[in-house]
């Protein structure tokens, strides 16, 4: 089952929501700027998977309880099922002081054009601070994208009405991320930056030198990904498609790895354990130590990473 597929059809129970835990970070939540935008952000983000499925109360909380802790960066597509129904009704309190980014993973203009108008319908607002192309996975994504009648178009005008503040893209592929950073000049990156791709998978080196080079901001998926799944074997998690980081000590290695790499923000898995395990890690962050390196390197091997580079 691909990404996309499962998402659209994962469901959570109320249970997992059903209690939000106190936050453990307080207003000095740590901030980062975000390349050359000016911006500053909390190191951690708010996937909008958080909210798909959940009952629009949950997700009231759970915004509430993630601004009030600090963290006012959102990260919601289409995609993520009826994640942006809930999370613009619960995000309109704190629409003015937060960080809203959405993607649209149509490729030709006038899709992507309804799209980005139906966002900013179900999202409750005139203007997207970043927008931003999402999941370019092969080269011919790319072409596409950029062609004449192509998606970007899109992005540029809506920057030039006010809709939209900062134009990015989302890659699941390295090849196709750098082809796009030759095509236009984006504010941001949204990429898998995570240790097992990075030293199993050779995947991330050569677009997060790129990004810094450019000083662009960099933003970050799949931080607490372990591995791909095996054939027939489930993740134990409904928003999962793959084996998340279970371990705590591993887990805090694994984010510090992410956030040393030039990184802006950390996008956590979208279930609620994990988002909650990535704040407390954050909260308390410092730079890998050389014996620290080397227990991810140890942890890394030999297990199949959620992306790779090699052939």
């Amino acid at each position: 089952m691909n990404r996309r597929k499962f998402l659209e059809t994962s469901v959570v129970s109320g249970a997992a929501m059903s209690v939000i835990p106190m936050l453990e970070c307080s207003q000095g939540f740590p901030r980062r700027l975000l390349g050359r935008t000016g911006v500053s952000l909390p190191i951690i983000g708010f996937g909008g998977i958080l909210v798909m499925n959940v009952e629009q109360k949950a997700a009231n909380d759970l915004v509430a309880a993630a601004f009030n802790a600090g963290l006012n960066y959102f990260d919601v597509a289409p995609t993520y099922g009826n994640a942006q129904d809930r999370l613009g009704p619960a995000l309109k309190p704190y629409r003015k002081d937060s960080f809203l980014a959405c993607k649209t993973t149509e490729r030709k203009k006038d899709a992507a054009q309804k799209e980005l108008h139906a966002s900013l319908r179900t999202l409750q607002t005139d203007y997207l601070d970043l927008y931003q192309l999402h999941a370019l996975s092969t080269l011919a994504d790319v072409e596409t994208a950029f062609a004449a009648d192509g998606a970007l178009e899109v992005l540029v005008k809506a920057r030039e009405q006010g809709k939209v503040r900062f134009l990015g893209f989302s890659a699941h592929s390295e090849q196709a991320a750098l082809a796009a950073l030759e095509k236009y000049d984006f504010d941001t990156v949204l990429f898998p930056i995570n240790f097992v791709c990075w030293l199993e998978g050779d995947f991330g080196p050569r677009l997060v030198e790129k990004a810094r080079s450019r000083n662009m901001g960099i933003l970050a998926l799949k931080s607490l990904a372990l591995r791909r799944l095996d054939p027939g074997e489930k993740s134990g998690y409904d928003k999962c498609w793959y084996r998340p980081i279970e371990e705590d000590a591993l887990a805090e290695l694994g984010l510090r790895f992410t956030l040393l790499q030039g990184t802006t923000a950390a996008i956590p898995p979208g279930e609620s354990v994990f988002f909650y395990k990535a704040i407390r890690i954050a909260g308390r962050y410092s730079p890998l130590s050389k014996a620290e390196w080397e227990k991810l390197r140890a942890a890394a091997k030999g297990l199949t990473p959620v992306f790779s580079s090699k052939a």
